[in-house]
């Protein structure tokens, strides 16, 4: 594991991480399933106009999905989340992302419950990056928040 760590402070493989996720976005592409939740997400300030799908049913993320027009920051922040959330019960989903959003804030965080999405651990250190390595985790955060609305 320490071996990891250490790679993961390796400014060279977190770019790496990244340009992976940009240029091989994982579970890219929407559907029309209707059993799907799907948010539209735009800033204001860059390209980022994506939207996201989850299907979560039985309290499970069983799929998430992403497709629109976005930087790399943006891309491959969704695209490890997506990683991160398909097969997790909806309280983990939400425990990953408040972690997320710690780290996002410079605040104390668990790298392990990460995973990859670590690769944007610097993020805060260029405020404007912070809205295009979040707008997916918000639509994701809101699905979330939906679906326990409606107590599928």
């Amino acid at each position: 594991m320490d071996n990891i760590k250490s790679m993961l402070d390796d400014p060279m493989v977190l770019r790496e991480l990244i340009m992976d996720h940009y240029q091989y976005p994982h579970h890219h592409g929407l559907t029309d399933d209707a059993s799907y939740r799907s948010v539209h997400m735009a800033s204001d300030s860059c390209i980022d106009d994506i939207t996201v799908q989850s299907k979560i049913s039985d309290g499970v993320v069983k799929d998430v999905r992403f497709d629109g027009v976005a930087c790399t920051i943006s891309t491959s922040s969704t695209s490890m989340m997506t990683d991160l959330m398909i097969g997790r019960t909806k309280e983990e989903a939400e425990a990953i992302v408040d972690e997320y959003f710690r780290m996002i804030e410079h605040k104390e965080y668990d790298p392990d419950v990460l995973e990859e999405a670590v690769a944007m651990k610097n993020v805060y250190k260029q405020a404007n990056r912070i809205k295009c390595a979040t707008i997916g985790w918000k639509a994701m955060k809101q699905m979330l928040e939906e679906s326990g609305e409606d107590h599928e």
